[in-house]
């Protein structure tokens, strides 16, 4: 959440930036949130000379008690009375200037770091780096939604009959697979530091306000109604929620988390090769790194976590390239985002498979999460990244590494898998 002192002294900054973004009646609703903030302080200011006021009075009444002037001290009583009244007429007053402020900035998305290029679709997102080599396939090649069926390892059917479209049961080698990809990118997570968590998969509201999905994606998370619980749609969510409402020592940054979640999306997409298959699904696997630094630090550690994406990328042997991402194609909360995406060679189409996301003080602000610092409580500033979202991966491995012998299992992880070819 942006905050209102910032807002209030950086307004042309700040419609810059919502206009990056693409975001609606962006001049309108700031002049409405910052009309509201100046009722807000104008109330607080009269709450304050009057909470003086009153003061006064009462140790007045006081006075007068103890030098007996009893008749007095009531009249100052009655008039303190009306006082009193008027302090709570206020008191109202700015509790709902106060919650119709919020409710009006949770609204406002992220501004986008000064790096971000402009535009507004994906198209116009940046390519800044590009390895591996794109795969030569044999003739019978087949994508990958062919592929599970030949060689039996993903049940798609079975997952509709079982739940729905978007759900499918991970067997056999499919299975085997699945649980190795998971265990590496948890090693690799430990390896570089991280600390593992298994966090819950659902969460309450307050914990979808934090991170930003709420109200932003509010009717795209799956939701239980009776006890008014969220399926989480990234571990990103409860696990930058554990800090929620702390003061984090300033020896303790930064924090390295990691946690593998299954994670659910509603989106429904479209029809065609882009959501077939693995490509978009209602339920998939995730390994998700999450950090929370010092501002001073954040972009640096970005960096650190864009390499780290890379490392896993080059050690399965994939062929990817990494996207800056323009104003428009970035999420809500976001203040700037790389995606990484690998070449699918059966697909001939290159398919997203992380985000790596600085969010600045965005989420801090919506989450409480300071530190100490030269006696001073600041802001810190929280980041994430997909190390990695499964189900486009295991597309690629089967495209790409398919054979007339079967697919050949990355050399990384056939120490977890247990076998080198799927037959």
């Amino acid at each position: 959440m942006l905050q209102i002192n910032y807002i209030r002294e950086n307004k042309a900054v700040v419609l810059e930036g919502l206009k990056k973004k693409y975001f609606a009646d962006a001049e309108q609703k700031v002049d409405e949130i910052l009309q509201i903030d100046q009722t807000r302080r104008e109330t607080q200011h009269t709450l304050d000379l009057l909470q003086a006021e009153a003061n006064q009075k009462a140790k007045l009444i006081g006075e007068l008690m103890k030098s007996g002037k009893k008749d007095e001290a009531e009249k100052e009583k009655l008039a303190s009375t009306d006082l009193r009244n008027k302090i709570k007429d206020l008191q109202d007053l700015l509790t709902v200037k106060e919650e119709e402020l919020n409710t009006h900035l949770v609204k406002l998305p992220n501004l986008p770091h000064s790096s971000v290029p402009v535009g507004r679709t994906a198209e116009e997102n940046i390519t800044i780096f590009s390895a591996g080599t794109i795969p030569t396939l044999h003739a019978d090649a087949q994508p990958h939604w062919e592929l599970i069926k030949k060689y039996d390892i993903i049940d798609f059917e079975t997952g509709v009959k079982i739940t729905g479209a978007g759900f499918p049961v991970y067997k056999n080698k499919g299975a085997r697979l699945q649980r190795a990809l998971i265990n590496f990118f948890l090693d690799e997570a430990t390896s570089a530091g991280y600390i593992e968590v298994q966090p819950p998969i659902m969460v309450n509201e307050a914990s979808g306000y934090g991170t930003g999905q709420l109200p932003d994606k509010d009717g795209q998370m799956y939701f239980a109604n009776e006890d008014k619980l969220y399926l989480i749609p990234t571990a990103e969510v409860p696990i930058t929620n554990m800090y929620r409402d702390m003061i984090i020592k300033d020896e303790d940054l930064p924090i390295r988390n990691t946690g593998y979640t299954p994670c659910f999306r509603r989106e429904a997409g479209s029809w065609g090769a882009d959501v077939r298959g693995l490509n978009r699904l209602h339920q998939f696997d995730k390994v998700e790194l999450v950090q929370i630094a010092k501002p001073e630090d954040s972009y640096a550690i970005l960096e650190e976590m864009k390499k780290h994406v890379q490392g896993l990328l080059e050690k399965l042997e994939l062929p990817y390239r990494i996207l800056h991402l323009c104003g428009g194609d970035m999420s809500f909360t976001s203040a700037l985002t790389f995606d990484f995406e690998v070449y699918s060679a059966a697909q001939k189409r290159w398919l997203e498979v992380s985000s790596v996301s600085n969010f600045e003080n965005y989420q801090a602000n919506r989450l409480k999460l300071r530190y100490k610092t030269e006696g001073k409580t600041q802001l810190l500033h929280t980041l994430n990244g997909s190390a990695l979202a499964l189900p486009r991966i295991v597309a690629s491995i089967l495209e790409n590494n398919q054979t007339a012998e079967g697919i050949r299992i990355p050399k990384i992880l056939q120490s977890y898998t247990g076998f080198d070819l799927i037959n």
